[in-house]
């Protein structure tokens, strides 16, 4: 289950990453730093027992979400946005990664809005959960307190606590990483409980 989850989270961040690539913030580099990327390494902690699979992975980010089957909401998303062709590319890209129950966690109505609306603030809240360059749970526990720039233009802050990761977004809606390091073959994929927000 743990493992299905990861891999729906890579789809998930394959294809936050694809509607990313098209953006001019969209650099290449290794991790999340202040406002960047620093050098990518191995996987730690998470805010629940941290699930990781293999360093190697064949398919990429958009084929493991798809395969995972907890990610409907947002395969759906990401095809209505037209950003799964662009999450296929070469990368790399990290994707912090919403569930199906993280999606349900919205005020009713919300997600159906914005799929009203796909190539707007559907596909800017998309992008907002990617950022380019592979992060990997060992990077993300180092930057305590500091912003990260996602392919949508917009910072998130980090805050780690306990060994626990948590994301707070513009609105200052904070989420959690639940499972950590989803390998795919152009990224690597983080799931979170919550769906982060641009301002």
């Amino acid at each position: 289950m743990k493992r299905s989850i990861a891999a729906a989270g890579a789809v998930s961040l394959a294809l936050f990453l694809g509607a990313c690539a098209g953006t001019p913030a969209a650099t290449t580099s290794s991790a999340m730093a202040p406002s960047s990327m620093v050098p990518a390494t191995s996987a730690a902690a998470t805010s629940a027992p941290a699930t990781k699979t293999s360093a190697t992975a064949t398919t990429d980010i958009v084929g493991t979400a798809v395969a995972a089957g907890n990610f409907t909401t947002l395969a759906a998303a990401l095809t209505a946005a037209g950003l799964v062709d662009t999450l296929k590319g070469a990368g790399p890209y990290t994707v912090f990664a919403p569930s199906d129950a993280a999606f349900a966690k919205l005020p009713a109505g919300t997600v159906d809005t914005l799929l009203k609306d796909p190539k707007g603030k559907l596909s800017d809240i998309l992008k907002y959960h990617v950022v380019a360059g592979k992060v990997t749970a060992a990077d993300v526990v180092k930057l305590n307190g500091q912003k990260v720039k996602t392919v949508q233009g917009a910072e998130l802050t980090v805050e780690v606590s306990g060994g626990k990761v948590a994301l707070v977004d513009a609105t200052g809606n904070r989420v959690n990483v639940v499972t950590t390091d989803v390998a795919a073959s152009n990224g690597v994929i983080h799931v979170i409980d919550g769906v982060l927000l641009p301002a």
